[in-house]
């Protein structure tokens, strides 16, 4: 049975991308498939316009990647908890950083839930991750506030966290940070929100 062409291309471009990185650099995925030491965890949207090591022009091996609905850290959310642990206690990430974007369609959906009335909230497994965006929504009239809010809600969930805090008794300078990436020029803004053991940054 004859791939899908979409499928045929991945897989076409994926090994002329390793036999142009070979050539480049030799030796490379040899070197890379006997571990990772990355400093980074990523923790970003599922949004297909904002993959982590594109716009950051970064190697595989780099950052350490979790990605979700409109880049939310839930402090129930066993999946994110378990990314930032094993990123903080055996991978020794030193920064993590929370990565929102513009015109995210997630805090789209939440705003418009919490502002028209005549907007319907998605059911089941969506509705339940956008629930605690949606309330945030309700504060922010503009999208952009939203996202940005959004993001500094996140990095204060993931300061929270036991795991951070353990790794801040310990001595350990990890340091969580808020960015967001401008889908309309491509560039990634710090928004000042960084805290490290000491607090702030």
């Amino acid at each position: 049975m004859p791939q899908d062409y979409i499928l045929a291309r991945l897989l076409s471009n994926n090994a002329q991308w390793a036999e142009d990185v070979e050539k480049v650099e030799p030796g490379f995925f040899a070197q890379s498939a006997k571990g990772q030491a990355p400093k980074v965890l990523w923790i970003g949207c599922s949004d297909s316009r904002v993959p982590e090591s594109v716009v950051t022009a970064s190697k595989p091996g780099d950052i350490f990647v979790h990605r979700n609905i409109a880049n939310q850290f839930h402090p129930e959310d066993d999946s994110a908890l378990a990314v930032l642990t094993y990123a903080v206690a055996h991978v020794g990430v030193s920064h993590v950083i929370l990565v929102g974007h513009t015109n995210c369609g997630g805090a789209q959906a939440c705003h418009a839930i919490a502002h028209d009335p005549s907007a319907e909230a998605p059911e089941g497994p969506l509705g339940r991750w956008l629930a605690p965006l949606t309330e945030l929504a309700r504060a922010h009239d503009d999208l952009t506030d939203l996202v940005e809010a959004n993001v500094r809600t996140q990095v204060e969930n993931i300061a929270r966290t036991d795991v951070v805090q353990a790794a801040w008794a310990k001595g350990k300078d990890v340091q969580v940070h808020g960015w967001v990436y401008e889908l309309e020029t491509g560039r990634l803004r710090d928004l000042g929100v960084s805290v490290g053991k000491a607090g702030a940054v």
